[in-house]
């Protein structure tokens, strides 16, 4: 799928949507290790970016992403409008991250 015709808009400048095929997305459950949360531990007592976690969390919103691609790809669409995150602690230490948006065939206006 071509990720320029994948946006948090609803429309794209120069282009026309010319059919919608549903709402798309891609899940993801991550649970930090004890590995990872000795090592966050270690980075709060200092303060600032703790990068385990960033990591963490960027890894599993790039892969909710690419599993919404994957799927709106599936059903033919060459587009995503509408793209939104949302994430849920579903108990300490295990997040789900939600990536989604609605599936659309990409025309150019000419």
């Amino acid at each position: 799928m071509d990720h320029r015709f994948i946006t948090t808009a609803f429309d794209l400048p120069g282009y026309k949507i010319a059919g919608t095929l549903g709402l798309v997305r891609g899940i993801v459950v991550r649970s930090r290790s004890v590995i990872g949360n000795m090592g966050a531990s270690i980075q709060s007592l200092f303060g600032g970016n703790i990068t385990i976690l960033t990591d963490l969390c960027e890894k599993a919103r790039m892969d909710a992403y690419n599993q919404m691609a994957d799927h709106a790809a599936a059903l033919g669409a060459n587009g995503i409008v509408g793209v939104r995150y949302d994430a849920t602690e579903l108990m300490p230490g295990i997040t789900e991250v939600l990536c989604y948006g609605t599936a659309v065939i990409v025309q150019s206006e000419k």
